[in-house]
C-alpha cells in the first residue's frame, strides 16, 4: 500500500505545486529547498515517506505545528479568543504526505464509493458557490412558479474543532479505506503538537481533535 501511495511521480507532482516561499514549519525547509533539490533527495524522500505510512509513524518535527494567531478583521475588541484565527505552520514533507494519502483516497477510494451526489465539500468541481448556486436555482424556479420556497439552516460551531479522530477514522473504515492508511492517519491525528512563541512565553499542547 506504501509503495501504491507513494511514487516518484506523485511526489513530483505534489512538491511542484507548492508556492516556493511559504512560510515553513518548526524544521525552516521552505518548498523552494525541496523543488531545487529535488532530483538529488527524491529516492531518500520516497523511502522515508513510504516507511511512515507502512508503519503509521510521523516524525516529532513533522507532527509539530508552529501556530500563530491573526487577528481576524471587523472585531469590536481582541481580548475574546474568538477575534483570533490561529494558522498552524507545519512541515512541507508532512504536507506532501497528506497529499499523496489524499490522492490515494480520491483518485482510489472515491471512485469506487462515492460521496452523495448533493455533498458539495471534498468533491472536484464543487464548492460554497455550486452550493449557492443550486440553493438560488431552486428558489428562482419556485418564485417563477408562483410557489413557496422554505430553506432550512444548521450551522454547527466549531464542527471541526470539536471533531473526533475516531469519527473520523470510523467513517474512513465504512469508505472502506485500506487499514494501512487509516492506522497512519490515527497515528498523525494522535500525536499532534502545537507549538506557540509570544514574546517570552512558550507553550507546547498535544491535541486531541
Amino acid at each position: 500500500m506504501a509503495r501504491k501511495v507513494v511514487t516518484e511521480e506523485r511526489v513530483r507532482w505534489e512538491v511542484s505545486l507548492f508556492a516556493p516561499y511559504e512560510s515553513p514549519g518548526i524544521d525552516g525547509i521552505f518548498p523552494a529547498l525541496l523543488q531545487k533539490e529535488l532530483d538529488i533527495l527524491i529516492e531518500i524522500i520516497i523511502k522515508i515517506f513510504r516507511a511512515c505510512i507502512a508503519y503509521g509513524y510521523t516524525p516529532v518535527q513533522w507532527r509539530t505545528s508552529r501556530v500563530v494567531f491573526v487577528p481576524k478583521p471587523g472585531r469590536m475588541d481582541y481580548i475574546l479568543v474568538k477575534s483570533f484565527r490561529p494558522i498552524s505552520l507545519m512541515s512541507f514533507f508532512l504536507k506532501t504526505v497528506e497529499r499523496l494519502v489524499d490522492r490515494n483516497v480520491r483518485d482510489d477510494i472515491l471512485t469506487r464509493y462515492p460521496l452523495h451526489s448533493n455533498q458539495h465539500a471534498y468533491k472536484a468541481g464543487k464548492s460554497t458557490d455550486s452550493a449557492l448556486h443550486i440553493l438560488v436555482g431552486r428558489i428562482e424556479m419556485a418564485l417563477n412558479n408562483k410557489e413557496y420556497a422554505l430553506g432550512v439552516f444548521l450551522d454547527i460551531e466549531g464542527a471541526f474543532n470539536n471533531a473526533s479522530p475516531g469519527s473520523l477514522l470510523h467513517v474512513l473504515s465504512v469508505r472502506r479505506v485500506s487499514s494501512t492508511i487509516i492506522q497512519w492517519i490515527d497515528s498523525m491525528l494522535s500525536s499532534r503538537i502545537a507549538r506557540v512563541n509570544s514574546g517570552d512565553i512558550n507553550m507546547e499542547v498535544h491535541l486531541t481533535k
